[in-house]
């Protein structure tokens, strides 16, 4: 009797040891386990925080790019004007394509420095009839010149009727037509087709010689 119950007490304790070997090794696994998933979480929540920085920088950096102004060219594309009525008659008007933008160039047997431009309808002087209908280009830009087209005797200085196109445009960027729409009262009306809405300048340059020039620049995109 007292050699089975010893038998029985070893028995009983070795039972206990390796349950609480098991319990120790689970225990330590699902550890290991917890810990490794941890682990695992933070490096996907710092890959994940590193691309998303990435990705901002790279949209940063791209926002900047596109934002740059094309040539530099910062003139937007508002109307403008300037200067005071002149009496010295246009004598000319010719065109010039450049790297960045188209250039339509009005000179005069005189100083003259007085114009208006701006983008919208151009009526022929004392008529009135609008022009868009009949000139070429996805937007019109309105040419006042405060100077007449025709010398003291009223004799036509320029070779161009009301409504004439006068210029050969091809393989012009910008600018599609330029259409004469006469002189009255002191006043000469142009109006230049272009392909879109786009920035422009207007210069006041002097000669050649004794003449001067009200130059248009259109520029090739935004």
């Amino acid at each position: 009797m007292r050699i089975t119950s010893a038998l029985t007490a070893v028995a009983v304790v070795l039972a206990g040891l390796v349950a609480g070997v098991g319990s120790s090794s689970a225990a330590g696994s699902s550890a290991a386990g917890s810990s490794a998933a941890g682990s695992s979480a933070a490096g996907s929540s710092a890959a994940g925080s590193s691309a998303a920085g990435s990705s901002a920088a790279g949209s940063s950096a791209a926002g900047s790019s596109s934002a740059a102004a094309y040539c530099g060219i910062t003139w937007g594309s508002a109307e403008r004007s300037a200067g005071a009525l002149s009496d010295a008659p246009l004598t000319e008007v010719r065109t010039g394509r450049h790297d960045c933008y188209d250039r339509v160039v009005f000179e005069f047997a005189g100083p003259v420095d007085g114009y208006a431009v701006g983008y919208g309808e151009t009526w022929t002087e004392g008529e009135g009839l609008a022009l868009s209908p009949y000139t070429a280009g996805g937007a019109l830009l309105r040419v006042s010149l405060r100077a007449p087209a025709y010398d003291d005797a009223r004799q036509g200085t320029v070779p161009y009727a009301v409504g004439e196109h006068i210029a050969n445009l091809l393989r012009y960027p910008t600018v599609r037509d330029i259409v004469f729409g006469g002189s009255f009262e002191g006043y000469s009306t142009f109006a230049v087709g272009v392909r879109a809405r786009l920035p422009f300048r207007v210069l006041v340059l002097t000669g050649p010689g004794t003449h001067s020039r009200i130059v248009l620049d259109v520029a090739h995109q935004w």
